[in-house]
């Protein structure tokens, strides 16, 4: 355990590239949480739309996330290689991608009307449902251009100013969620779309800070991160080939859970309530434990880049410990005291009789979020170990078959032929999860992702003026 704490790829290195993103995730999860207690407690249809709705935006946004996320990647291969001046070019591409994205995305404002309807929740929910979509989906763009550039940084494994500028959104975001549902001071009141106006203000902000960091001038003159903005053909092919299941991969994964939990609306408005609210406490667990995936991803992407494929090995093994150790936490918690946690949701337009049907389901469905806990872990890490590497195509066709044959296939037969109630609802979705977890074990396990590489076999290696790279701790680290 000591020995482990100091080597290189060890305990504490993991947790200085790590933590810093686990900070990001949660400023990102508190964001969302505070959220949906505002709403909770504004209306009981305000917080039964809000995740369902946001849940079908973030579906979309998914693909294009997935995609420009992987620009991590080609940076931390990049960095591994000591090629800096690829770094700039790489970071540009993620943001070409990008704003395409955005476009796109922004034209999902014009079916939501459809969309909604297809899903078939009660009229009132659904129209709270299309107007939160709405707004989500103009600043759609913002959150896949933020996460292709906070690239530039967590490549490079300096996670701290990604935290920091996530913290940055979050403390804009939290008073002005508050303000816009509620009704204060100079603010109207707005309901769900104050919520909705508040999130796309926070990511906003976030990449205006981003902006300014990534093209100051150290940045571009060490990195080119301005004078590389050029369309490179052949480095956009390079992200789209490994990019583009990485997006599959990541949409496949978010849509069945969506398919879940808009399912879970057709037993009922009681049942969907219960299950928004579990689902934003499993948050507590998930969200937070990305920072781990990408933290390992970076660090395995960057053994890769130098060429020492078992220093990702290390990295690996002590990432899962640490989340492991995390998730078992939580797990114990949500078995022994869930009343806590269930009771920030309770607003003063619940009678006692109400929400204390809520509490007696949620109580139950706490625990399936403490079963499949520990499988989370697994497919956070070894999916993480492998994706840094290159192993996309092998991710993306196993999440298609697994959420297709898994999860949703078997939710929509046990809810709509079969009449099957919510418990039944939620076994299977907790045997997907525990069914990721293992395939994806097996499939590090096979050692294949040793011998991939997303970059160039020899890219071009950054020269002369002003640009240096140490080596720290057995990864290569920016001296900027």
């Amino acid at each position: 355990m000591k020995e482990r704490w100091s080597k290189p790829n060890g305990y504490r290195q993991v947790l200085s590239i790590s933590l810093p993103l686990v900070a990001s995730m949660g400023s990102i999860t508190l964001m969302q949480f505070t959220d949906r207690i505002f709403l909770a407690n504004y209306s009981v249809d305000a917080i039964s739309a809000a995740l369902p709705a946001g849940i079908v935006c973030f579906t979309f946004i998914a693909f294009f996330m997935g995609v420009a996320s992987y620009t991590n990647a080609f940076v931390a291969q990049y960095t591994g290689a000591q090629a800096l001046n690829r770094v700039g070019a790489a970071i540009w591409q993620g943001i070409y991608f990008s704003l395409l994205s955005a476009v796109l995305l922004a034209l999902l404002y014009f079916i939501a009307d459809i969309l909604f309807d297809l899903i078939g929740h009660s009229p009132p929910i659904r129209s709270l449902e299309v107007t939160y979509f709405k707004i989500l989906t103009l600043g759609a763009g913002l959150v896949v251009l933020s996460s292709a550039m906070a690239a530039f940084y967590t490549g490079r494994g300096l996670t701290w100013t990604v935290m920091l500028v996530h913290m940055a959104g979050t403390a804009i975001n939290i008073p002005l969620d508050f303000c816009l549902i509620n009704g204060f001071g100079p603010f109207p009141e707005l309901g769900i779309v104050g919520a909705g106006i508040a999130t796309v203000t926070a990511y906003c902000i976030i990449v205006a800070i981003l902006s300014i960091l990534i093209f100051r001038r150290a940045n571009r003159e060490k990195f080119g991160t301005w004078k590389n903005r050029a369309f490179d053909k052949k480095l956009f092919r390079r992200l789209m080939r490994y990019g583009l299941p990485s997006g599959i991969q990541f949409f496949l994964e978010i849509f069945g859970f969506t398919f879940f939990i808009q399912m879970l609306g057709r037993l009922g408005d009681l049942e969907l309530a219960t299950s928004n609210i579990v689902l934003s406490i499993e948050t507590l667990a998930f969200l937070p434990m990305v920072g781990f995936h990408i933290g390992n991803a970076t660090l395995v992407g960057q053994a890769i880049g130098r060429g020492q494929p078992e220093a990702g090995v290390y990295s690996t093994t002590s990432a899962l410990h640490i989340t492991l150790a995390y998730m078992l936490l939580l797990a114990a918690i949500f078995v022994i005291v869930p009343e806590p946690l269930l009771y920030l949701f309770k607003g003063n337009h619940y009678d006692s009789t109400h929400y204390a049907e809520i509490m007696d389901l949620g109580v139950i469905l706490m625990r399936f979020v403490a079963v499949f806990c520990f499988f989370d872990a697994l497919n956070l890490i070894y999916s993480g170990a492998i994706k840094g590497a290159g192993d996309t195509r092998f991710i993306m066709w196993t999440i298609a078959a697994l959420s297709i044959g898994v999860m949703i296939a078997p939710v929509y037969v046990a809810i709509e032929l079969l009449g099957a109630g919510l418990y039944t609802a939620w076994t299977i979705a907790t045997l997907y999860v525990c069914a990721l977890g293992i395939a994806f074990m097996l499939r590090y396990r096979q050692g294949k992702w040793k011998k991939m590489r997303v970059i160039e076999d020899q890219p071009i290696v950054a020269q002369a003026r002003g640009i240096g790279a140490e080596v720290l701790g057995g990864g290569l680290k920016s001296s900027n």
